[in-house]
């Protein structure tokens, strides 16, 4: 339910949508195999001290998406931890892809 939430606001265009910082999790080699267009990565293990260069806000809307969902999930906690308050877990790449209406890319987009 909460990924069809969110790949209706995507195809409504709404600003909170539109303004949200797109996070990949994953390692540097799974970001170059494919990633969704516009997503930064920062991986899982560097997550906590990247964060803030991309999002000094705490308010600022994130989503995040890894490979299954297990990253995605362990960093959302993280950033949860961290005071951040507008974090979406959107789960695996794939699931990701679908809410938001997307398709991957292999260099930057």
């Amino acid at each position: 339910m909460k990924t069809l939430l969110l790949a209706l606001a995507l195809l409504a265009g709404t600003p909170a949508a539109l303004a949200a910082l797109l996070v990949d999790v994953r390692t540097p080699a799974e970001y170059a195999e494919g990633h969704l267009p516009g997503a930064v990565n920062l991986p899982l293990d560097t997550l906590q001290a990247t964060i803030v260069r991309h999002a000094p806000d705490r308010s600022s809307r994130i989503e995040l998406y890894c490979r299954s969902g297990r990253r995605s999930a362990a960093a959302a906690g993280l950033l949860r931890g961290l005071g951040y308050r507008d974090v979406h877990d959107l789960g695996s790449y794939t699931a990701a892809a679908q809410a938001t209406n997307s398709i991957s890319c292999k260099k930057e987009c």
